[in-house]
């Protein structure tokens, strides 16, 4: 069932391809899902993300400008996203940018012609 699944979802992936989709920039979450998004938003939970800014990103937001605490903690946030994308395409298979590698259609048994040709483009 597993193996079923993966040629479903690489299959998928291929698709999305064929129709200009179902690359890294497909999966990048918008812009509000990453963080504090304005200055005010930052201000209303500023003991919030300045506790996050220290613990977690080790970051002493002591002297910063609003501004520049959001853009710390929203880059330290897309960093961490950016690590699980890629241990996430490395797991199933697919380039850095997000697309199966030919060898992975391979293994899965659904390496046609057709579909080879669409991802060929995108292997590194």
């Amino acid at each position: 069932m597993l193996a079923q699944s993966a040629r479903v979802h690489n299959l998928q992936r291929v698709m999305s391809r064929m129709f200009g989709f179902g690359t890294r920039k497909d999966d990048m979450p918008p812009y509000r899902a990453v963080g504090p998004v304005t200055v005010e938003e930052y201000e209303s939970r500023a003991e919030r993300y300045d506790t996050q800014l220290k613990d977690i990103v080790g970051v002493d937001p002591e002297g910063k400008t609003t501004e520049e605490k959001v853009r710390i903690l929203r880059e330290h946030r897309m960093d961490q996203y950016n690590k699980v994308v890629d241990a996430a395409y490395d797991r199933r298979g697919w380039t850095r940018n997000g697309v199966p590698k030919i060898e992975r259609l391979k293994e899965l048994g659904i390496d046609l012609p057709e579909l080879v040709e669409i991802v060929k483009a995108d292997q590194e």
